[in-house]
């Protein structure tokens, strides 16, 4: 295969894993539940055939440190924009311990994982194949992964631009771990500063239409 055949293949999978993400959260997750199955399947052959390590994916606890202080001179500035606005919007009347108690803390930081696994070990690394650029890969993967959480009228900006963010910080540092966290934290916040008549309890796909508060 040449290098221009490997690099189209690349970003074609990175659009086709995206794209099917969509049919699940849109059609699949209702008719065909089960069918989650090729995530894992999908993104494990796909590490096979790339000839990925634990370190190219992410998984290499080596330099949890460099990656955390790179995470915090970009993502800190985004929680505090966060905070601020939530603030501005009326927080303080929101109770903060419903969303950061522990059980759905960490019940929520799992599913962050594996967002990390889609967005940055998969897609991600995909696109910097196809792209040979981090600038380019991580405004692509951000655009991606707004596209992802569609209608959500607060998530589909703020994913957008977070998503950028933590691919280019994946593309300088490969650790979803840290990155995990990190999003944990601002989606967290998130759920708290905004009014969930605007987020819909954070819900996306049709089930954002769904949604009745209680």
């Amino acid at each position: 295969m040449t290098a221009n055949t490997s690099r189209r293949f690349a970003l074609i999978e990175a659009l086709t894993f995206t794209a099917f993400v969509s049919w699940y959260i849109w059609q699949l997750q209702a008719s065909l539940f089960y069918s989650w199955i090729v995530f894992p399947v999908w993104m494990i052959a796909s590490f096979l055939r790339n000839g990925d390590t634990f370190r190219s994916i992410g998984w290499h606890p080596g330099n949890l440190w460099s990656a955390t202080k790179l995470s915090a001179i970009i993502l800190l500035p985004c929680i505090f924009a966060v905070v601020t606005v939530g603030l501005i919007l009326g927080g303080w009347h929101r109770p903060m311990d419903a969303v950061f108690f522990p059980r759905h803390f960490f019940g929520y930081m799992s599913f962050c994982l594996v967002q990390q696994m889609g967005l940055n070990s998969m897609v991600n690394n995909r696109l910097l194949s196809a792209t040979q650029s981090i600038a380019h890969s991580s405004l692509i993967s951000g655009l991606l992964f707004a596209f992802l959480h569609w209608p959500n009228p607060v998530l589909v900006p703020l994913t957008g631009i977070g998503g950028a963010l933590m691919a280019w910080v994946f593309a300088k540092e490969r650790n979803i771990l840290v990155l995990t966290v990190w999003q944990g934290i601002l989606g967290t916040l998130v759920w708290w500063a905004f009014p969930i008549a605007w987020h819909h309890a954070m819900r996306v796909g049709p089930g954002f239409y769904n949604f009745r508060p209680r």
